[in-house]
Order: structure tokens, then sequence, then C-alpha cells
């Protein structure tokens, strides 16, 4: 594993994987004893069992790994966060990179296939069977194509043995089963050719042309999974079943569970449901990775869209460092991602100037596979300001590479890295099913072992000692290829001036021009350690509903606080402060557009960037969001920085910085915002849709670029300042933290705050929002594919004030999700990812709306808003039968039963509990409200509500086409 992909994935460590009931098998000799029927993976990985035996990482001890005799291997865990739940996963060897140039696309095609019947499942019984269990489509049940694997993925809401042994059967059905009727592939060829149209967009195919210039050798840009529509369109059931046939084997499969099973019975039920699996052909053809060219000749290449940001880029290929996961080659890891964090440290530090020479910068050295690795030096500008980028960020790059690291700096990095492990280990009793699967699965991907987090964190503690600035550049220059005669790429909206030749003559340049040294800044101790006389509690109690202990303190601040067990060491942390949303008026609409670049400022006595350091090994940080009547900063942190987190807050209400680089940040950023506004079917919706629902608003409208670009903290600082000066606040904790200890850290910190107001204000004007009487189509242009549309209807609805009501909407979302999905994905073809949602606003009265959202083709249009009236029709005309009210209903359960089982389902009940109160009955009555939901209701729902002719239909359509005349 590369330094970067550990930088990307150091919170939870690539875990190191034995054998949970042996150690592997040797021979007389000491060799790892391979089961004859067990084959390297098509990457080049070794078996397992070898993978593991040549390690010296220990393993997860309560991770048992096996192999059937026909090859498949398993690997099954019990873990109960959430408790009661589980995750199954099988992973195929098989990806794009395996077709050949008239199977592209395949598959991805035979994982849709999976869903659309087998020899025990009917055509489109699969998802319904789950949803009849409770797993959402989507959520629950999924399958993913890569480059060199396919997944399939359930998410058991229920451990129980019943639905355990579904689940395998089904996955077994993927295996051997699938029937690949002519009729099914024909239907289902609408849907992946629907999901390709909508991905195509102006970022994909500026990834095809990134991926086609950096690595030319390799087969990635001509076998992305999605295909081409040509061979998308000529796949016929013989061709898929023969793609199918050769590729999915037992000798390249794995199975993973775990949850909250006996291992025992888990393997068992494997063993019943997949021992007799065999392959049905003797050999699978050979990967062909392609190949990498380290002594290419230098080039440049220019990509150009409107939509797209300014990017200079800087890669250079060379041959692969590949060597076992051990504990050497883990800290030799640590060393060169100690080396890329500090250089990008610097880079960011740059970044942070208010007239920054780019946007953001990085650099780092990843993995091509196993056929060689790639240093990529990433330089974002400002629209034309390409070269002032180049030579900022080739500056640090040599700068580094010529002097080296500060103790200092390598410290920094370090703690921070360390900090991330710390808080893994402490949590490791608590990780969650997908944390543990997403580490086993690793093993297969990246021959990383799955080991505890507590068992890496001691591995790596030495590196305090022997990190030392020359052995973190050695590694670095290890690894990191040079970039003299880099491969230079540039997109963006327009030509750069000079072309090509401009472009190198400028990195030439830049590698050449003579450096000046620069120290890094030296920081001090946070300064923000005493708010004043400590506060004191004016009112204690406690809910009776579920235990939350609510505290006022005499100031007026609110903490609620729910001590858990369900996330060893970890706490979340939401400050509400009066304000948000309601503080945008019809007269300054944008009054709150900067609140979220206050962090950016930082405080009085610290800029955001001497925060950085200053806070190095902390789990803490601010952000700040308006969020209907409140300004909301919500944060996971630690017991152990949970004081650190509160000072923070307390700091950014009482001496926010304001700095002028936080706006400049800003500035920067919008005209890369304005691109994109229109660069899509769903961006250009999404941009015109509250505009067209409030009748032009100005508070729900985009203005013109100048009068963002016109904002300033000057204009509206006093009335932020008087929110965070006097607003209301109350606090929400939720974790493994004692109720006490939450009081008395409050208590010297915002609960020492002088006095606030009482309760967050009203402000009837603010809350008026009203929905257009407009109905029928409306349409909108967007700049992408000419093939591309979209729908969005919108019925308004009203506010959540009746819980009935709003659980009623809520399970109407479901069962039209379903219907949906039924008619326009599995019967008609029509479209990949159909949605519904129904969206009641707390924060402004009456409110609310029902919407139906569908990606289509252009051509199609009028068929799928027919498509969307039959469906909505069907809602209204009669009674749902009982079969899809339970497919619907079902996983709605299921997910309210395991809200409760994670901090974060907490938070939504502990945040507001004192000033919205009444969330909390409405949440213990929910699933008996829901339950008592008929068929009948919903019908009566669906026709008040979603009314023939009453919704306002926005359709975004291409630029240069027609506007299409729709009938009803």
């Amino acid at each position: 594993m590369s330094a970067a992909l550990l930088a990307s994935s150091c919170a939870s460590v690539p875990a190191k994987v034995a054998p949970a009931t042996t150690a592997p098998a040797t021979t007389s000799q000491g060799l790892v004893a391979v089961p004859a029927h067990a084959v390297p993976t098509q990457s080049g990985l070794l078996p397992f069992e070898q993978v593991l035996a040549q390690s010296d990482v220990a393993p997860d001890p309560a991770l048992r790994f096996g192999r059937l005799d026909n090859g498949l291997a398993f690997v099954i865990r019990r873990n109960a966060t959430p408790q009661g739940t589980a995750e199954v996963r099988l992973r195929y060897d098989v990806g794009s990179l395996d077709e050949a140039g008239d199977e592209q696309g395949f598959a991805h095609f035979v994982e849709h296939m999976a869903f659309n019947g087998s020899t025990n499942v009917p055509e489109g019984e699969m998802i319904a069977l789950l949803e009849r269990k409770g797993l959402q489509f989507g959520a629950d049940t999924n399958a993913s194509t890569g480059l060199e694997a396919t997944t399939y993925k359930l998410s058991l809401p229920k451990a129980d043995a019943e639905l355990l042994d579904t689940a395998l059967m089904l996955m077994r059905e993927t295996a051997s089963e699938l029937t690949f009727a002519r009729a099914a592939v024909e239907r289902e060829k609408g849907v992946v050719l629907s999901e390709r149209r909508d991905s195509y967009t102006y970022n994909y195919a500026d990834m095809v042309d990134r991926f086609a210039f950096e690595s030319p050798g390799l087969r990635v840009a001509d076998r992305l999974p999605i295909g081409t529509a040509e061979t998308i369109s000529a796949a016929t059931a013989k061709a898929l079943r023969a793609f199918w046939t050769r590729s999915y084997r037992p000798d390249h499969a794995v199975l993973t569970v775990v949850g909250d099973y006996q291992p025992e019975e888990v393997e068992a039920a494997i063993r019943k449901h997949f021992a007799n699996w065999k392959a049905q052909t003797p050999t699978v053809p050979e990967r062909q990775y392609g190949t990498i060219d380290p002594a290419r000749k230098p080039a440049v290449d220019i990509h150009i869209h409107p939509a797209l940001p300014e990017r200079i880029s800087a890669t250079r290929e060379g041959e692969a460092q590949l060597e076992p996961d051990t504990i050497a080659s883990r800290r030799t890891q640590v060393l060169r991602w100690l080396g890329y964090a500090v250089i990008n440290r610097r880079l960011m530090r740059l970044a942070r100037q208010e007239d920054p020479p780019f946007k953001s910068a990085g650099i780092g050295t990843g993995d091509q596979f196993r056929v060689g690795r790639i240093t990529r030096l990433i330089v974002d500008t400002p629209e034309g300001g390409w070269k002032r980028g180049i030579d900022a960020a080739v500056g640090e790059y040599r700068r580094a590479l010529a002097g080296g690291f500060s103790e200092a700096e390598i410290a920094e990095q370090l703690g921070k890295l360390i900090a991330i492990y710390e808080d893994a280990a402490a949590g490791e009793a608590t990780r969650t099913n997908r944390e543990v699967t997403d580490d086993v699965l690793n093993l297969f991907d990246e021959g990383a072992i799955p080991d505890l987090p507590s068992a890496t964190l001691a591995s790596l503690l030495p590196l305090r000692d022997t990190a030392t600035p020359a052995a973190v550049l050695a590694a670095l220059n290890e690894e990191a290829l040079p970039l003299d005669n880099a491969m230079l790429r540039y997109s963006g909206r327009a030509e750069p001036k000079g072309g090509a030749t401009a472009i190198r003559a400028a990195w030439d340049a830049a590698m050449k021009a003579p450096l000046a040294a620069i120290a890094p800044p030296e920081t001090g101790a946070f300064a923000y350690t005493d708010f004043g006389k400590p506060g004191t509690v004016a009112a204690d109690r406690r809910d009776p509903v579920f235990g939350i202990r609510e505290v006022t303190f005499a100031n007026n601040v609110r903490l609620n606080i729910k001590q858990t067990d369900l996330e060893t060491d970890n706490v979340l942390v939401r400050v509400s402060v009066d304000g948000g949303q309601l503080l945008a008026t019809r007269e300054d609409p944008l009054a709150v557009e900067l609140v979220p670049s206050i962090p950016a400022g930082g405080l009085g006595e610290h800029s955001a960037d001497d925060l950085d350091s200053i806070l190095a090994g902390r789990n803490v940080g601010v952000g700040l969001a308006p969020s209907g009547d409140a300004f909301v900063s919500t944060r996971g942190t630690t017991p152990r920085d949970l004081e650190m987190q509160l000072r923070l807050v307390t700091a950014f209400l009482t001496d926010p910085g304001w700095r002028p680089e936080a706006v400049s940040a800003y500035r920067r950023g919008l005209p890369d915002r304005f691109a994109r506004l229109e660069a899509t079917s769903g961006a250009s919706i999404g941009t015109h849709q509250f505009e067209i629902i409030s009748d032009e608003d100005p508070r729900y409208t985009m203005h013109p670029l100048a009068v963002y670009e016109d904002l300033d903290f000057a204009t509206y600082r006093p009335q932020v300042l008087d929110r965070f000066a006097k607003g209301a606040i109350e606090i929400g904790i939720v974790g493994d933290i004692a109720e006490d200890q939450a009081i008395a850290l409050v208590v010297r910190t915002l609960g020492a705050l002088p006095m606030r107001e009482p309760a967050f204000l009203d402000r009837p004007a603010a809350r008026q929002r009203t929905f257009t009487e407009r109905r029928g189509p409306v349409f909108v242009r967007h700049g992408g594919e000419p093939d591309q549309a979209m729908i969005r209807a919108f019925f308004p609805t009203t506010d959540d004030s009746d819980p009935l009501l709003t659980a009623q909407l809520e399970l109407l979302e479901k069962v039209g999700q379903v219907v949906l999905n039924d008619e326009l994905r599995e019967k008609l073809g029509q479209a990949y990812s159909p949605d519904v949602s129904s969206s009641m606003s707390r924060t402004y009265p009456g409110f609310g709306f029902f919407t139906v959202t569908v990606g289509v083709e252009f051509e199609k249009l009028s068929a799928s808003l027919a498509a969307i009236h039959a469906a909505m029709a069907e809602l209204r005309d009669a009674p749902v039968s009982a079969d899809l009210l339970t497919r619907a209903r079902e996983p709605l359960l299921d997910q309210y039963d395991n809200t409760l089982k994670r901090n974060a389902g907490w938070l939504g009940l502990v945040d507001r509990a004192q000033t919205q109160a009444d969330r909390l009955e409405r949440f213990k009555a929910y699933r008996s409200r829901t339950e008592a939901i008929s068929a009948q209701d919903l019908q009566a729902v669906a026709r008040k509500w979603l009314p023939d002719g009453g919704a306002l239909e926005i359709i975004a359509i291409p630029k240069d086409a027609v506007s299409p005349v729709i009938g009803k």
C-alpha cells in the first residue's frame, strides 16, 4: 500500500489477517501448506493463506478464516456494532479489466442481471424478497463493479438465522444460478444505458482523458466499468452468460459475514449453501493490465470544458515497489506519508494567504495496480493563474527535496497521525460491522492484513524516536518519482495562453528557479482557556422517555446529555446558536452566506493556519452552518478532547478572527461555482428549483456573480456577532462521556458566557415561505450531453407539525419509490435511479413538498413523464396491495429500530431536546403510528396531496434543444 493510500485510510488501519481458529498449516520444511484449490488473485496477490503467513503483523484474533474444498475463501467475525445487525459481502475477482474489447461493460451488466432472475428466484423477486424482510434497495441491497472486482452487498437489519439463510441463498444464486432470460436482458439493457447516460458528465469525460494521458499503456481508459453504448447495446444473453460462466468461480471469490452471529453458525450456513458450487470452466483468462513506461518522453495534455476548474497536474510513472504487509513496511510507509504530509502542509499554508498563488495543491504517490506507481503534483488555480501556481507549488516541492524537513514539522504531522491511531485503538471494541468488513476485504484487494487498531498503534509508536527528518526524506525519495520531466496536464474552462509550449516552458523555468529559504512559522499555545467565572446549574432534570439529562445553566445555555456505550471513546457534540437561515430576509437574502467561511478566518489570537499546528494531534474542529433557526456546529471527538472542543467553539463565538483570507478564499471559489450551475441536468434543476418554487423570492434565488463577489465580513459582522453574543444556545452531547464530567466542562466554557436570550427567536416574518401556483412543466437548460434530461416533479404539501401526516407521507414516499423502481426501472428500463422524497419543514409553517426525480433520455421525455403520471395515479386510484405496503414499510421500521444503535441517531434527538421537546414523544410513537397506517390511509393521502395535475414539473433539457410539447 502506498503512502498516499495510507494517508487516505489511516483512520481505519488496514487490518492484517490470520485464521481465527488455527494458524496456517505448514509443511515439515516450515513452508506454508496452501490448499491445492487456492489460487493467486487476478492481480497477482498470493492466496490469503500465504499473504498471512509471510507477514509478522498479528491479525485480529476474532477473525475466522477458512476455505471450502472448491476454493471459496470465507471470513467471519462476530461483531455487535450496531447490535443485532450484520454485513454480508460476496466479492468476485472479476472486473472490467477482465473484459475483451467487445465485452466492455459486461462485468457491470452481469452485476445488474444478478437481480433479474435465477433458478430459485424469478425475475423481479430478489429485491421484493429482501424488501419484505426489511432491506431497502440501494441502502441495504446493492452491488458494485470496479476495474478489478465485483462485490455484492447486503446489510442485514436483523441478525436472525432466517435472514442470514436468505442472504446466503441469494448470494449463491449470483454464483451459479443466473438465468439471463433474453427478455430480461433486453429490459435491463435500458437500465444500464440509462446509468451510463446519467453518469456521463464533464467530470467523467475529464477522468477518461486524464487516465488516457497519464497512463496510456494501461487499459484503464478503455475499460472503465460502465462500458460503451455500442458494446452494451450489442450485448446478448448468450454473451453475458459466457462472461459470467468463466468469471464467477469459487476459487476466485471470497464471502464475508461480519455481525451479531455466532461464527460456528455462520460457517455451517456457508458450507450448506456453497460447498457444492463448482467452477463452470477449467480456467479463467489471465487479466491484462497493460504496461507503464518509465522512460516515456515528456508530454503535455490540454482538456477544456466550460464547467471545469483550472488545474495543472504533473505526473511521472515508475516501476512498482511491491512488498508484503509487515511491521517494517508499515513503518516505511508512515515515513513516506510524513514526507508528503509536510509538503502538503506547506502548500496549504500558501493557499491560506489573502492573495495565494493557488486555491489548493498536493503531492502523493499511488499504486498503478501492481504494475507500477505514479507520483502526482496537483495544483488548482484561479482562472488564468496556472503559471503563478506552478511557480509556487514547484518551489515548495523542490525546497522540500533539497532542504528536507524540520523536526517541528515532522512532530506536527506525526502527532496528527498517532492521534488518529490512538482514537482508532481506543474505539476498537465498537468498530462497526462495515469498518471491519472493509478491513477484511482490503486483504483481498491489496494484501493488507486486518489487524486490531491497538496492535497497529503499538507497532508505530517507536516512530516517535526514529522518524527523524533525515529518515523521512530518505523514505520519500525512495518512493517519489522525480518530476523534472513530468507529464503535464492542464484542464480548465479556457485554453491556457501560449498553449502546451507555454505550460512546458513555465514548468521547466520553475524547476530551475532559485530557491529562497523559508522557515516555517512558530506557534504557541492555545490562547483561549479562561472564559470567566464558571457558570452554575439553574435546572437539572431527566427526560422520562429516553433518559436524556437536560441541564439549564444560569446564563440560559441549555445542555442535553446522553451517555452511551455504543461507540467506545467516541463523543458527538452539536452546538446550536439562535439565528440560522431565519436571519436571511427578502430585503437581505444573503445575510448568512458567509457564515460557513467564519472558521477560515481563524480566531482573534490565532489564524486558521496557526490553529492547525496548535491543535495537531487533537480531535477537534469547528464548522458553522445556518440550518433552520440556528447556526449549527457538529463535531465528533473523544472524551479526552471534549474540553478542547468546547473551548474551541466558545472561542469562535466570543472572538472570531474575521481575517480577510477567509473572504478571499470564498471569492476565489465563485467562478468555479458559477461555471457548474447549469453544467449537468441535475445541477441545473438544483440551481433553479427553489427560485421557481418561490416565485423568485430572493432568499432562494441565485443572484449575479458580482453580488456574491461584493460580500464581505464587514457588512454582516454586527448581525452575526449579536447572535454569537446574545442568541440562545443549546448543546447536545452524546457518547462515551459521564454526564457530570460533561456538565463540568460546559460550566467552564459555554456555561461561563454572559447571559443569553432564554429562547430561540420566532421571527414570524422570516418564516413566511410560499409555493408557487404554477403547475405543469417548466423547462430549464443544462450544458451536459444532448441525450440527457431530468424530471423533478414537486407536489406542494405542508409542514411537519402533524406527526401522523408526516409518517403517512414518509411511508407514501417509500411506496412511491418501490412503484417507480418496479415501473420505470424494472419493467420499462427507462431510468437507472428514480427517486421519491417527502420534505416537510419544521422551520417554515405550511411549507413542504413531495418530489419525484428521474434522469431520462431526452427523446423519451414524454414517455417518462407519462410513466410518472401513471405511477402517481396508481397511488391515488386504489389502495396499494398488502405486499407492496409490506415492501415499503418493513425497511422503514427496521431503519427506525436501528436508529438508536449509533450515537448519530441519538444526536438527532438530543441536540434540541429542550427547545424541540416534542420530537422525543414523536420518535417514541413512530413505530406504532407507522404500523397503524393502512393502504386506504395512503390512498387518501395521495388523493389529497398528489392530485392529478397538481405537480410543478421542472424539466432540465439540453441547452440547444427545442422545448418539447408535452401533454398531460
